[in-house]
């Protein structure tokens, strides 16, 4: 790996080849805040799906591409005067300090479970920082992350299943108020129940250690995969899946899953 002294040379030459694009380039040029947005959540998730995958060259890439529109943030903030790459770094490492006092202070944290016991109670110390627990999470986060997030900060203050083992009563408790609000045809009800049911889902998950929006994605890219092994079967056959009958599909779904 390279040492501290190349990794900011090749951190300047960065910044300067920005700089250079920033006056040059007319596309680079005109961008402003608001017309990186898009771009920006796009490279968020281009970087996610090579996470997923773990192809560490994808990942290297991508960690580039988000890098470009931190900096080019920064870029363009300094323009205005408002603050500049050195002002995010500061800012940055200033934050981390305040919040790791295990490291840089006296208090005691051996574990990790401590560490985040004490890390809403440290946010909301900071200046500028969170005024209410849940105020920390950004109201554009996709919602089943979002939902997460929102049970982990009320854990971090106490505020959680005293056994994990009991959150599927209220799972149970949750499908049974579903499926009352489906047989009453009440198609509001039902939506909210629904939303219940998933919240107390992503609890689950949460109280046994796994990232629920990981845990969809692995069965959104296996069921992809099946389902293109249907497809590419029935393509073999001179079929198109309209065609085919639900049996017929089936048969081959069973075979894709030890195929596919």
């Amino acid at each position: 790996m390279h040492t501290r002294k190349e990794q900011m040379e090749a951190f300047g030459r960065f910044l300067d080849v920005l700089d250079e694009l920033r006056e040059k380039c007319p596309w680079d040029r005109k961008q402003t805040n608001e017309s990186l947005r898009p771009n920006t959540i796009e490279e968020t998730y281009e970087l996610c799906d090579a996470l997923m995958k773990d192809d560490k060259k994808d990942i290297c890439k991508e960690l580039g591409d988000v890098l470009l529109h931190v900096a080019f943030y920064a870029k363009i903030a300094s323009e205005t005067g408002d603050f500049d790459m050195k002002d995010v770094c500061d800012r940055l490492c200033d934050k981390l300090i305040f919040r790791h006092p295990h490291v840089f202070g006296e208090v005691q944290a051996d574990t990790a479970e401590k560490v985040s016991e004490n890390w809403e109670q440290i946010k909301m110390k900071e200046k500028d920082g969170n005024k209410m627990v849940l105020s920390g999470v950004p109201s554009s986060l996709p919602s089943l992350i979002k939902a997460y997030r929102i049970q982990d900060k009320a854990r971090n203050v106490g505020f959680d299943w005293e056994k994990r083992e009991d959150v599927w009563e209220k799972v149970k408790e949750e499908i049974a108020e579903f499926e009352v609000e489906v047989d009453n045809m009440d198609a509001d009800k039902a939506t909210e129940e629904m939303g219940d049911l998933f919240f107390a889902l992503v609890n689950a998950a949460r109280l046994y250690n796994i990232r629920p929006d990981n845990a969809l994605e692995k069965t959104n890219a296996k069921f992809i995969k099946r389902f293109n092994y249907i497809e590419q079967k029935a393509k073999e056959k001179g079929l198109s899946l309209k065609e085919m009958t639900l049996g017929e599909m089936e048969e081959l779904w069973q075979e894709a899953k030890h195929h596919a």
